[in-house]
Order: C-alpha cells, then structure tokens, then sequence
C-alpha cells in the first residue's frame, strides 16, 4: 500500500507548509505579495471552521483538496526558496499547530454578509 504512505506525506508536507507559511506572514523578509498571500492562506487553512462545510457533498470538500493547495503553491513560489526552507524548518520544529482568530472571523465575516445578502434579496421578493 504505498499510495496510502504518499497520501499521509503529502497532507503531512501540507499541514507542515501551511505552517511555514504562517511564519512566513509575520517575517519582515518575505516579499510584500508573498507575505499578503501567505496571511490569507494561513489564516484560512488554520481556521477552526471552513467557507464551504464539509457536510456539503463534493463541494464542501473541493476547498481541502484544490483551493488550498492551490493557495499554498502560489505562496511557495512567490517566497524565495532559502527563506521557504528556513521557514520549514522553523515549522518542523513547532510542537504546537497555530490556530488562526483572524481566519475565523473572516470566514464568520463572509457567513454573516452572504445571510444579510440573502435576507434582502428575500425581503425584495416577497415584499411585494
């Protein structure tokens, strides 16, 4: 079963990435982009909760899978590889896995403005 020992790497070198992007977010050496791209990420992948649920079938899961990864690729590329190798190393020797309030609150943000978009849009039509 060697596919199931790649897939455990891989999601083990994304779980370290998003890390080290988070570090990577708050260091004054990361390139202004790099740094803004890396924030979001960070903050999204290390929020408690997602945009899309996971009880949603297919979509909620189409976040983990593409919208994150792809996230974390575009940062990569945009970080110098020494910096992005120090900052790997940084989150390997991290015991604890950061939690993001600013991700959450974004998120909440997004929930909250879609309801009041989705209450006057409701309001609209059976107002008559």
């Amino acid at each position: 079963m060697a596919w199931t020992t790649d897939i455990k790497q891989w999601a083990r070198r994304i779980k370290r990435d998003v890390v080290a992007l988070w570090i990577a977010a708050r260091d004054p050496r990361t390139p202004t982009l790099a740094k803004v791209i890396a924030g979001f990420v960070a903050a999204y992948a290390l929020s408690p909760i997602d945009l899309i649920p996971d009880f949603i079938p297919v979509v909620g899961y189409l976040d983990d899978l593409l919208i994150v990864p792809a996230g974390i690729l575009l940062a990569i590329k945009l970080i110098p590889a020494p910096l992005m190798q120090e900052f790997r190393h940084a989150a390997d020797e991290r015991s604890d896995r950061p939690t993001s309030k600013a991700g959450l609150a974004f998120i909440l943000l997004v929930w909250a403005l879609a309801a009041l978009a989705l209450g006057a849009f409701a309001y609209s039509h059976w107002r008559g």
